[in-house]
């Protein structure tokens, strides 16, 4: 049986890049751009090309975020994206949306070539698949979407994927590439001549004002304007964590015999299916829950190396990685000013799986709108779509079960001494849990399991052994430390129930 050698993305196994270091005094921009992920970098390039000095503040390294965990598609045609929006905001918003992603896959493409950026773009066509008949008719819809919309789709019954299909979509010339290779070479031409990019630098505070003031784990940053793109939001004081459903996927790539598909391929049934190329290798991920979902253990690669069996010989499953994305409750993206009332601080967030074009597209939309633009009423966060209602309404429903149920049930373990290697659970002493891991080695970790955002009680994830947010998403690591948004501040670590010594770490 093949054996997957790296826990992570392919893009992310590339160790090369500059390593920006964090501000060492107070610093004054015209503009902060919080985050170094694709709308961030973008946002920032397209601005210093208008003349702005923009400082970038990523509380990690450029792009480790979900630019470096996704398939690194960039296409206009996204699944049955085109036919969910047109059912829930109308053709014109759907034309709007396939117009600004195509925008956004030439933006890419146009700035890689700009730039120089060595980062194997090539162009590739774009597939949404029927699978079987079950899909056909999501499929026929998605169809007739993308063709309301001006998109140069074709209908084809034929793909190169290595089992038959009912029908599909088809959009040419779209791309794929390496997105971290990508990122780092927005990086580059955004740091110098009074811009800079800041790594490891955590984001925690912010105040809006007359400059606006960013605290940060490094210090204080000041700027005219600040834009947020943060992935997932970080403040609530724009409510987008209620607007918005954290979802993980996951990612395996595996070298086959014969040579992968060429086409960038969907299908759309669910649970549904993603392949691309990467040289001799194919990707395929899938396999996606509700953040903070119960019982999620490395079963989710298993489903996924056992289909790849199913319709490749495999030769070796090289890595497997997983991804969050934030889907907004009318499918579309969030841009524009952060509050209805903020003149200073922007956002952009909600690509629904699709970040790559999604991002770009916001990247030209913020830097207009900062230049004094009008900023567009298809994406303003501040909109209302009536026919995404219902579904607003049963996200919120399952936050408040999960907020208060979670408070209603006993402990996972009597005792930390139940709890085996690879393994975490909630350890509970009267009305206090206390979250607790054994690492391979025997060592135990203990943390809050309340959520640093809205208290909500956290849930482990067997798959990456992390401690997630069932509510909004926030994810934290074994020891605490912030790993998904929106929460910014780490879990209070503790000891060992049972015992008076805190958690051995290692």
């Amino acid at each position: 049986m093949p054996t997957t050698t790296e826990t992570g993305s392919p893009w992310l196994a590339d160790r090369g890049g500059v390593r920006y270091t964090g501000p060492t005094t107070e610093r004054h921009f015209d503009v902060l751009v919080l985050g170094a992920g694709i709308t961030g970098l973008t946002t920032a390039y397209l601005l210093k090309e208008r003349g702005a000095r923009v400082a970038v503040v990523e509380a990690d390294r450029v792009a480790s975020g979900a630019t470096g965990n996704n398939t690194a598609k960039v296409t206009a045609l996204q699944a049955t994206m085109l036919s969910r929006i047109r059912s829930v905001r109308g053709e014109e918003t759907a034309a709007a949306y396939a117009e600004h992603s195509l925008r956004g896959v030439e933006l890419v493409a146009a700035t890689a070539e700009e730039l120089g950026i060595d980062c194997d773009l090539r162009r590739r066509e774009a597939c949404t698949v029927a699978a079987d008949r079950s899909e056909l008719r999501s499929v026929e819809q998605e169809f007739e979407a993308a063709r309301a919309a001006a998109l140069p789709v074709e209908w084809t019954e034929e793909t190169d994927l290595p089992f038959p299909v009912a029908g599909a979509v088809r959009l040419a010339g779209q791309v794929e590439l390496h997105p971290v290779r990508y990122a780092r070479g927005l990086a580059a031409a955004v740091h110098g001549g009074g811009s800079a990019v800041f790594e490891r630098t955590r984001a925690v505070a912010l105040a809006e004002g007359n400059p606006v003031r960013v605290e940060t784990t490094r210090g204080t940053l000041t700027g005219e304007q600040v834009v947020v793109a943060t992935h997932y939001p970080v403040w609530d004081r724009g409510g987008y964590f209620a607007r918005m459903e954290a979802k993980r996927a996951y990612c395996v790539a595996a070298r086959v015999r014969g040579g992968p598909p060429r086409s960038m391929s969907i299908t759309a049934g669910s649970p549904s299916w993603s392949f691309r190329s990467l040289s001799d290798q194919v990707i395929l991920c899938g396999q996606d829950h509700a953040a903070g979902e119960r019982g999620v253990d490395p079963g989710r690669y298993g489903l996924l190396e056992e289909f790849l069996r199913r319709h490749f010989t495999v030769e070796a499953v090289t890595h497997r990685w997983s991804a969050q994305d934030a889907l907004p409750y009318d499918h579309t993206p969030m841009v524009g000013t952060y509050t209805p009332v903020s003149s200073r601080v922007f956002v952009a967030a909600g690509y629904s799986k699709w970040g790559l074009s999604g991002g770009s597209m916001a990247g030209a939309l913020l830097a207009e709108q900062l230049a004094g633009g009008p900023g567009s009423p298809v994406f303003t966060p501040h909109r209302v779509s009536p026919r995404g209602l219902p579904t607003l309404a049963r996200t919120n429903a399952k936050v408040a079960l999960d907020l208060v149920g979670d408070r209603l049930r006993p402990g996972e373990a009597g005792s930390a001494a139940e709890i085996r290697a690879g393994e975490g659970r909630i350890v509970r002493s009267g009305t206090d849990r206390t979250g607790v891991y054994r690492d391979p080695d025997g060592g135990l970790h203990a943390v809050s399991v309340r959520c640093t955002h809205l208290g909500c009680l956290l849930r482990f994830n067997g798959a990456e052994r992390s401690w997630d947010c069932p509510c909004h998403g926030s994810r934290f690591d074994v020891d605490g430390a912030v790993l998904e948004g929106p929460a910014v501040r780490p879990l209070e670590r503790r000891p060992v129930p049972g015992t008076r010594t805190t958690a051995d770490r290692h």
